[in-house]
């Protein structure tokens, strides 16, 4: 029988912003960027449980107090070893294949979801992705044993925040799948995750405008709204090409 289990790698670290997840996407009601993405993933039929991998260290006991005040699972594990995390949530929740969002990126397109889990489940994928889309919003539905073998037969820099890279790199040793974005949101020059400073008051704006349907904001629309409010684009552009390319090799 095959499980979906959702896990968000989260640490507190960051060269740019400190504590991403747990920034407030609306400061008022103090919801963050983690509250976003596991509401969204609590309504979603496919994924069977929630699961955070969180890094070592007393700076990061926060996301254990997060977890407990809102009954989620989590695991703790080494920092540089984002990889071994996701596998660690895997194990503790008997998953069969892993969701893998960032836990910095309020507003994953999971309109796609079924449909990416049910190609997934059909054509016995090792790994299926939601490429191409607007940095931030995409997806990877992984096979725990292929997540597994990249861990066995990688190197250090595969097990880094880049931990599909290993899959990325080795197309032809697994069967992949991709689900395809609507056109729309096919924008290399926007981004919707939280890395820099800039980037949070983009995410804000977006969460402001359009909170009436949270959790999951309509992104079509949020497009729309970004190509008319060009100062917004601004702040982030400076960032788009790399946050891109790193993403969908």
């Amino acid at each position: 029988m095959k499980k979906l289990v959702a896990a968000l790698a989260c640490r507190n670290k960051g060269s740019r912003l400190y504590g991403k997840p747990l920034q407030n996407l609306d400061i008022d009601s103090g919801i963050t960027i983690l509250d976003n993405i596991i509401n969204c993933l609590q309504n979603i039929s496919a994924i069977d449980d929630v699961v955070l991998g969180i890094s070592d260290g007393v700076e990061n006991d926060a996301f254990v107090e997060y977890a407990n005040n809102n009954d989620i699972k989590y695991i703790r594990g080494n920092e540089e070893d984002v990889l071994e995390r996701l596998i660690k949530c895997g194990d503790i929740s008997n998953a069969t294949d892993i969701l893998r969002t960032t836990s910095e990126s309020p507003f994953p397109y999971f309109d796609l979801i079924d449909e990416a889990w049910a190609q997934h489940v059909e054509n016995k994928n090792d790994a299926t992705f939601l490429d191409n889309i607007i940095d931030g919003c995409g997806f990877e539905i992984l096979s725990l044993d292929a997540l597994k073998r990249s861990h066995n037969e990688g190197e250090g820099r595969h097990r880094s925040e880049l931990c599909t890279l290993y899959i990325r790199e080795n197309k032809n040793q697994f069967k992949l799948g991709y689900v395809e974005p609507p056109e729309k949101l096919i924008r290399k020059d926007m981004r919707l995750t939280v890395d820099y400073p800039e980037d949070l008051i983009v995410c804000r704006a977006v969460y402001k405008k359009f909170k009436d349907y949270a959790p999951r904001i309509p992104l079509l629309d949020v497009v729309d709204y970004l190509d008319n409010n060009i100062q917004l684009l601004k702040l982030t552009s400076p960032f788009c090409e790399d946050g891109y390319n790193t993403m969908y090799l």
